[in-house]
């Protein structure tokens, strides 16, 4: 058993926990200004998710079926999602480099869990701009679509982006696992993460055979944007799905951390220490 492992009393683990966090957020907003330009950059990269949306509509009224109103929908929960998950979890994108360099060895010595303290270490707070960026996205897209609302879609407007979040960071851990196996598997990862963000961007009807396949119901990710936004749309699935599916989000976020869980504890099990 490794000190990680190891029980801690939760006062004090809780207390380490949050003394990190503190540390990094003294650390990051030292030089205001640095920080508040760090904030407008982060920004960009959802921008320009919404924009290349609003340029394809530019030219066509309907893309897979869907008008932009509807697709601002998917864009916002893909959006929304994706940008709080990279803001807490994102950071496991390190792992390679901590297990190349040796610092992992570091972090599996203290005597707090290692996927809290990696996640905590250098969190980029300056991503915070994009999450709040993408929650607006997602708040203008529902209130704009016309959206028939009734209990269960008010709940569903607040559970799926939930799930996405927990969906895109379990996805997170789970690919960046790999690098205990192979350490230069960062680009692979990414395929995985970010070109899932990317999928979500759009209607699951724009891509067709295998690729569809694999990624929507293979990986999960129809569930979530496309398959909510159905449900709140009031919509029935073009490819056939039955109408419960667009509720399915929480189950499949729920397996996604299961998944995750199993691949992180084979990962520590099977390190070896890199001997520095």
């Amino acid at each position: 058993m490794t000190a990680a492992d190891r029980p801690a009393r939760p006062g004090g683990t809780f207390g380490a926990y949050r003394a990190l966090l503190g540390a990094q957020a003294r650390a990051q907003t030292t030089y205001r200004a640095s920080f508040l330009l760090d904030l407008v950059g982060n920004v960009g990269a959802t921008v320009f998710d919404v924009v290349t949306v609003l340029v394809i509509y530019g030219v066509t009224r309907e893309l897979g079926g869907f008008t932009l109103r509807e697709t601002l929908v998917m864009v916002g929960l893909s959006s929304s999602a994706f940008a709080v998950a990279d803001l807490l979890v994102g950071n496991i994108e390190r792992l390679p480099t901590h297990v190349r360099t040796g610092l992992f060895d570091a972090v599996l010595l203290r005597p707090l869990g290692a996927l809290p303290q990696l996640l905590l270490m250098n969190l980029p707070l300056r991503k915070v701009s994009r999450g709040l960026f993408g929650v607006g996205v997602l708040v203008v897209a529902l209130t704009s679509a016309g959206i028939d609302w009734t209990p269960a879609r008010v709940a569903l407007a607040v559970v799926a982006p939930l799930a996405g979040v927990v969906f895109f960071g379990s996805l997170f851990v789970a690919t960046a696992t790999v690098s205990f196996w192979w350490v230069d598997s960062g680009e692979l990862a990414n395929s995985v993460t970010y070109g899932g963000r990317d999928f979500t961007t759009y209607p699951a009807t724009v891509f067709d055979g295998w690729f569809r396949a694999a990624f929507a119901y293979g990986l999960g990710f129809a569930f979530v944007s496309y398959q909510p936004a159905l449900a709140l749309l009031g919509r029935a699935d073009p490819l056939g799905l039955p109408s419960w599916a667009g509720w399915a989000a929480p189950g499949v976020a729920l397996v996604a951390v299961a998944v995750a869980a199993a691949a992180w504890r084979t990962g520590i099990r099977h390190y070896r220490s890199t001997g520095s």
